[in-house]
């Protein structure tokens, strides 16, 4: 790449920064220098554990000028915050998803962060993976023909079974939709582009729900945000959507993605993976054909997106997991929400251009030709 790696500083050193800090040590745009919490043990065994140089407080990595480019692990809830102070002392930012809990907030951020001329990311960056890469292949190809419709489901019974502190799931920000919901209409937007508009429903099925997984085992959860909800969406170029997530299923026998176009059908993987299997059916044929991938990153490469806005800034080409693509995510998931409760069909004031696909046959690590 042209120039140095660029310095990131983690804010937010829970559980899923394990993935991050692992894969800081693939790609070679950017080095992680610093981790921060308000829970400065935890801070500094993460540091430890994976070799980070220093271990500090917010307020002291936001201050430190070595460091370009913020990695905002917090909760939902403090992901605007988090990410507006970024911009405010003058470092880029790179969000967990959502962008932000509220659309004022997420507008806010971009707005402060074009007036700066700083850059804002936002997971899910899965869509960069082998898996996803090689479906935007497909339908770049035209191998099933124009796109007409696609169905996008997420349907399980919560994390109360296995996560150490589920409760956040059930509060404003969380939910099936909100948790689940980016990684399938970033993949989406991915494969056909910006939606216009939505309507759907959505309930609360169950007001409490007991955690069975340790430490908090028998402890009851007020559920506060909807967790089944169903959406039906149109899409700018004219394809119709239909996604579920829904923490109140025990089991199904439903895909996860499918696009279905003039030509054929496309089979998607879990969009909240980075492999395959990709299959597709064209039309008169009684059999799905495995497709090989086309895109390496078929392993967790969560930070994929971290880095490929690395060499953005080192480069000023456009970087793909952008603030406006998560708020467009954002914009689409609370408009369902909206539609369930007014009972209407919600226009969308938010759009985003379709990420650039990645090059064929690059190496591990690297994102440019």
């Amino acid at each position: 790449m042209n120039g140095t790696p660029v310095k990131v500083g983690v804010v937010g050193t829970g559980k899923i920064s394990g993935i991050y800090l692992e894969n800081g040590k693939r790609f070679e745009s950017y080095d992680i220098v610093a981790c921060a919490d308000i829970d400065m043990a935890v801070a500094r065994a993460r540091a430890e554990e994976f070799g980070v140089p220093k271990a500090c407080t917010v307020e002291e990595l936001l201050a430190d000028p070595e460091i370009e480019l913020v990695l905002n692990l917090t909760i939902p809830a403090a992901h605007g915050i988090v990410a507006l102070a970024a911009i405010e002392a003058g470092k880029s930012v790179y969000n967990e998803k959502p962008l932000a809990v509220e659309r004022e907030d997420a507008r806010r951020l971009l707005d402060l962060a074009r007036e700066r001329g700083l850059l804002v990311g936002c997971a899910p960056d899965t869509f960069l993976g082998g898996g996803l890469q090689t479906c935007r292949k497909i339908i770049d190809d035209g191998t099933i023909g124009e796109p007409v419709a696609a169905t996008a489901f997420m349907a399980g019974h919560g994390p109360e079974s296995w996560h150490p502190n589920p409760d956040f799931f059930y509060q404003v920000g969380a939910g099936p939709m909100f948790d689940m919901g980016p990684y399938y209409l970033t993949a989406l937007a991915n494969l056909i582009g910006p939606v216009r508009r939505v309507t759907g429903s959505a309930r609360i099925s169950f007001p409490e729900r007991e955690i069975t997984s340790a430490p908090k085992h028998g402890q009851m959860i007020q559920v506060t945000v909807p967790t089944h909800v169903a959406g039906v969406l149109d899409f700018a170029d004219g394809p119709v959507g239909t996604i579920i997530t829904s923490f109140d299923v025990w089991a199904h026998n439903l895909p996860r993605i499918e696009i279905y176009g003039s030509k054929g059908t496309l089979s998607v993987p879990d969009p909240n993976t980075f492999r395959g299997p990709v299959r597709v059916r064209l039309a008169g044929e009684q059999e799905w054909t495995d497709v090989p991938l086309t895109h390496g990153h078929d392993t967790n490469s969560r930070g994929i997106g971290l880095a490929d806005m690395a060499y953005a800034l080192r480069s000023g080409r456009p970087h793909r997991a952008t603030g406006e693509l998560a708020y467009h995510v954002l914009d689409i998931m609370h408009a369902i929400h909206d539609a369930s409760r007014e009972g209407r069909h919600i226009e969308l004031t938010s759009t985003c251009a379709r990420p650039a696909p990645l090059p064929l046959d690059l190496p591990d690590g690297v994102l440019d030709e």
